[in-house]
């Protein structure tokens, strides 16, 4: 299967010239999820092990098993199979009581966000993310916004999508009181987004395909338009940070894209 993704790509870039460009990252093996954040990469398989990239290698990250893991600026955090939400500390990963999520995102200024098991949005606010290091209760507060996806970056604020794969933005969010202000549909549609930490903002739809919103600042958080990222494999899932664009395939080939 390696070998016909490695084929796909040269038969692509063959024919037409692009702004992007794609070559394979360092294979691992049933990848299915991939998150980047402050020039770090994790990733976790089929079997839900976590793993971080260092050099051309994936390593072991932690021993708990876990279906989501995120790393950024809140450090590395994750999920596992019943929706308990992890923190790595000190070379493992260390359990939180309270709420569960089934997805959590650590990219934004020191936050963590999520999404409940029962698709509510809810924050961490970033003191208590940045001092949580022993098993403990972890105080969420509610985003009152019902989501499947949800993603933050440091400057433009958080975007999400919901079942009905709507895309979201949050035209303003406080970090420190965990307060998202002004909510504000975009057009598209969407299964997942990804939020870079330089505020460029990723999406992928249900057909595998992946889109950049252009025109995003701090007067038009919400840009203003999508452009496809041509990759002639479909995607399963992706994560973008300091230039790179991370992707795997729906084969499980793990890619590197870039401009």
């Amino acid at each position: 299967m390696k070998g016909v993704a490695v084929f796909m790509l040269v038969w692509c870039y063959l024919g037409v010239t692009y702004a992007w460009t794609c070559k394979e990252a360092p294979q691992h093996y049933g990848a299915v999820q991939i998150d980047a954040g402050q020039g770090k990469v994790v990733m976790r398989d089929r079997n839900n092990q976590a793993y971080f990239l260092s050099g051309s290698t994936w390593y072991n990250l932690g021993t708990v098993r876990l279906k989501h893991v995120s790393v950024g600026p809140a450090g590395i955090w994750g999920v596992d199979a019943s929706n308990k939400v992890y923190k790595y500390v000190a070379g493992n990963f260390v359990v939180s009581a309270g709420f569960t999520m089934q997805q959590v995102d650590a990219g934004g200024a020191g936050q963590v966000v999520g999404v409940s098991s029962f698709n509510g949005i809810y924050c961490l606010k970033s003191t208590i993310a940045s001092a949580y290091k022993s098993a403990g209760i972890l105080s969420w507060d509610s985003l009152s916004k019902v989501l499947i996806y949800y993603s933050c970056g440091p400057l433009y604020g958080c975007w999400g999508t919901d079942k009905a794969h709507r895309i979201y933005v949050t035209q303003q969010f406080k970090p420190k009181i965990c307060e998202a202000c002004g909510w504000a549909v975009v057009d598209g549609a969407a299964k997942m987004v990804e939020v870079g930490t330089d505020g460029n903002v990723f999406v992928l739809n249900a057909h595998g395909d992946v889109y950049l919103r252009t025109g995003i600042s701090s007067g038009n958080p919400q840009g203003t338009h999508w452009t496809q990222i041509p990759i002639c494999l479909p995607i399963s899932h992706l994560s973008y940070d300091l230039g790179k664009l991370w992707v795997i395939t729906s084969g499980g080939t793990i890619l590197q894209c870039s401009q």
